[in-house]
């Protein structure tokens, strides 16, 4: 039996209070080399308050931090140099150019001399920013800024990477591009990304986890994620021409594996699955039985935007 890789963020019981309120309420995880973890939630939910404290950015009010098996409190300097951190907003100096700005984070980061100049060339190259290397930070793009605040978080390879939206602001071709370079980059790291769009979970994660009220609500691959959906294994379909769709569904519940049947708005019907069991040979055979002519027949994996709403705000959030 293969043994499970090292853990590169171990957090135990993270605590975050300001004030009277508590952002973040006990939240414990760890993030293993060679994932990458999607942290999702809703406004609010604590997301960039974890994020800030695995960083070292804000101190826990209790529970303890690790990256690399540095304690974040108790030893930041050796922790922090393993981290490369895109934070909310990606603040940089806006009179520097993306060149000279990238010159000082390596100067900070320890890169000297021939290494340094091979090093900025080829993250500026990954992140594809050489065209406005010469211009004032303060006048690119939001689109622009964010690829030279990820830039600055991989100057120096680092083992650990905490990218707070990475794509926002981004246009879809380069959201496509900075998502093939995290999974280009995720073999030899341990990476999290807190993000609102989830279309990014099936994009680039290996593992999602999700907050609420700054709480751990679910945490799994994406695959078990949708598995939670009441739409998994649900079979959609597109009837052809005047069919009589109320005495369909009719025939439709009968079917013993049918939890459900639902018409969407683009006139499909979808057919719900009892216990997430798969009826797509079942739902075929009928529709071979009663000679109906269906121009598009699909099974859905799940959706992770129903399981996102229903563990935010249902049943999930309160427990």
């Amino acid at each position: 039996m293969a043994e499970a890789p090292a853990a590169m963020i171990e957090i135990q019981g993270l605590v975050r209070r300001f004030g009277p309120l508590t952002a973040v309420g006990g939240v414990s995880f760890k993030v293993a080399r060679g994932e990458v973890l999607g942290f999702l939630g809703p406004n609010g939910a604590g997301k960039s308050t974890t994020m800030k404290m695995i960083t070292g950015f804000l101190t826990p009010t209790e529970g303890e931090v690790k990256v690399c098996g540095h304690d974040v409190v108790d030893d930041p300097i050796a922790a922090k140099a393993c981290i490369g951190y895109l934070p909310e907003g990606a603040p940089a100096y806006p009179d520097m150019t993306p060149i000279q700005f990238l010159d000082f984070i390596a100067d900070v980061r320890g890169l000297k001399g021939e290494a340094k100049r091979k090093r900025i060339a080829d993250v500026m190259a990954q992140v594809q920013i050489e065209g406005v290397a010469h211009q004032a930070i303060d006048t690119l793009s939001k689109g622009f800024k964010r690829r030279v605040g990820l830039a600055q978080a991989i100057i120096h390879d680092p083992q650990v990477l905490i990218l707070d939206e990475p794509t926002d602001g981004l246009d879809p071709n380069q959201k496509h591009e900075v998502r093939a370079l995290i999974k280009a980059m995720a073999k030899d790291k341990a990476i999290v990304i807190s993000t609102h769009i989830l279309e990014e979970v099936d994009a680039v994660c290996s593992r999602a986890l999700i907050i609420a009220g700054g709480r751990v609500i679910a945490d799994g691959t994406p695959a078990e994620l949708l598995a939670r959906s009441r739409y998994h294994n649900a079979v959609s379909m597109r009837i052809n021409g005047n069919a009589n769709l109320n005495g369909m569904q009719v025939d439709l519940k009968r079917l013993d594996c049918v939890a459900a049947v639902e018409q969407a708005e683009d006139g499909r019907i979808v057919v719900l699955a009892k216990d997430g069991q798969p009826i797509a040979e079942q739902v075929a055979d009928l529709v071979r039985a009663k000679g109906w002519q269906v121009k598009e027949l699909f099974v859905e994996p799940g959706r992770l935007d129903e399981v996102f709403r229903r563990v935010t705000v249902g049943e999930g959030a309160r427990t």
